[in-house]
């Protein structure tokens, strides 16, 4: 498996990127990374403003096609969201998996706010024709609270795609053995792993209806 990172930012020339650590925590994975720019903006911005030429979807896709000829899976890392951009023409990830023709997983957050987004992204993907693989919540906390446990049966509704997996809050945080020994049980058989999506979500999610509100609202006045 190979790891691309296409623009690393808010990172300094000696510290470790996302391509590093995943490599750190997963073990034997090829990493590459196009450019870095040490101020924790969008690619755009910081390459404009490191005077630096920014990463094109044409310099994403030929990077991964490289890998691709001596791994049998390339993950290409995003900075920030699907439209999050890359230069001056507006360019973003999704012009990249357009070129490769590659499917996207879609790692989102839990908690409130994640319905839009992760909707907005699911629509965009659809109006340029590129498959959405799945969804990946992102950082599942040991007490979620009841918008993250209503999210878990409303995040693979919005999207029109299915939870392939989450991971525990901290994860990265674990020591490499740690993290290789329990990653299978945080992604779905579809990624490799063994987590069971209808067994978190008996577990997880918040009844559908609040069943001490039953009668409360008022009706609308006559």
């Amino acid at each position: 498996m190979a790891v691309l990172k296409p623009a690393q930012t808010g990172v300094r020339p000696d510290e470790p990127g996302d391509a590093e650590e995943c490599a750190r925590l997963a073990g034997a994975v090829t990493t590459a990374e196009l450019a870095r720019d040490p101020e924790p903006l969008a690619p755009a911005t910081a390459a404009r403003r490191a005077r630096a030429a920014p990463v094109r979807p044409h310099d994403i896709a030929a990077a991964a096609r490289r890998l691709a000829t001596a791994h049998d899976l390339v993950l290409v890392e995003g900075a920030g969201g699907l439209l999050v951009r890359f230069d001056e023409e507006g360019s973003t990830l999704a012009d990249a998996a357009r070129l490769l023709d590659a499917p996207v997983l879609l790692v989102t957050p839990p908690g409130l706010g994640t319905l839009n987004t992760t909707e907005l992204t699911a629509r965009e993907l659809g109006s340029r024709g590129i498959d959405l693989l799945g969804v990946v919540i992102g950082s599942w906390p040991a007490a979620p609270d009841l918008a993250s446990r209503c999210n878990v049966a409303d995040l693979p509704e919005v999207a029109g795609a299915p939870l392939l997996g989450a991971l525990p809050e901290g994860a990265g945080s674990l020591a490499p053995a740690g993290f290789r020994a329990t990653a299978p049980r945080w992604l779905s058989p579809r990624l490799e792993g063994t987590w069971d999506a209808e067994e978190f979500r008996n577990r997880e999610a918040a009844p559908p209806w609040d069943a001490g509100a039953a009668g409360s609202r008022l009706s609308p006045s006559p």
